[in-house]
């Protein structure tokens, strides 16, 4: 039987191997490479780059939406939004021993992603976020608690507006597992000295390395 995935509590997400290349040496065990509207030739390259420095820093990369191409290439979690999901072969994922995990933003998503039991669910945007429109309203850290009592013990991601300080707290005691962050890192003006903020803001909640490599 699989383990429980164990997720690094600070979820950078980037949108390509440069930014990848740039802030996992910092000490980040977690990060998504979020690659919207790349070729395949060129995104193919830009995971075979992010999971070179992820081997070399014990990092766990996933793969956003791309869910060919990272059982090709070897990634380690896959990450799906709804419409992505819908069209995914959910059992290939498995069959390739990748771990899954899917957005929701309402609860009639959530009910779609817990039918394919997936190994950790985010929620968000739990605050406004710069991030893309979004047709849903700020989800707030309360919301959580719902999230928490109907996944039981998956993991739990929350996105949206997130910071290191109030909002971190916010979100972890309303039962996340996982903060998860974009433009707090890639829009602030020094990018490394915010990542080894958010790596201090998190290092009581993070898992030994040891045992996150089991879970993977």
């Amino acid at each position: 039987m699989t383990p429980p995935l164990q997720l690094d509590p600070f979820y950078l997400i980037l949108d390509d191997a440069d930014w990848i290349e740039r802030l996992v040496p910092l000490g980040v065990r977690l990060v998504q490479l979020r690659a919207k509207g790349m070729q395949e030739s060129r995104l193919r390259l830009e995971i075979r780059r992010s999971l070179t420095v992820c081997r070399a820093h014990g990092c766990a990369l996933v793969v956003n939406d791309h869910w060919r191409l990272a059982i090709e290439e070897g990634a380690d979690i896959v990450h799906l939004g709804q419409e992505d999901l819908a069209a995914a072969d959910v059992g290939a994922i498995r069959r390739a021993d990748l771990r899954l995990g899917v957005s929701t933003h309402d609860r009639r998503e959530l009910e779609m992603a817990l039918r394919v039991e997936p190994d950790y669910v985010a929620l968000g945007p739990i605050w406004p976020t710069i991030l893309k429109a979004m047709p849903w309203a700020p989800q707030t850290p309360e919301r959580l608690r719902e999230w928490r009592t109907r996944i039981g013990d998956l993991p739990l991601v929350a996105i949206g507006g997130l910071n290191p300080d109030e909002r971190l707290r916010a979100v972890l005691e309303n039962g996340a597992d996982s903060a998860a962050v974009v433009t707090d890192i890639t829009r602030n003006p020094d990018p490394e000295a915010r990542t080894r903020e958010w790596i201090r803001a998190t290092a009581a909640q993070r898992v030994r390395p040891e045992e996150e490599l089991r879970t993977m």
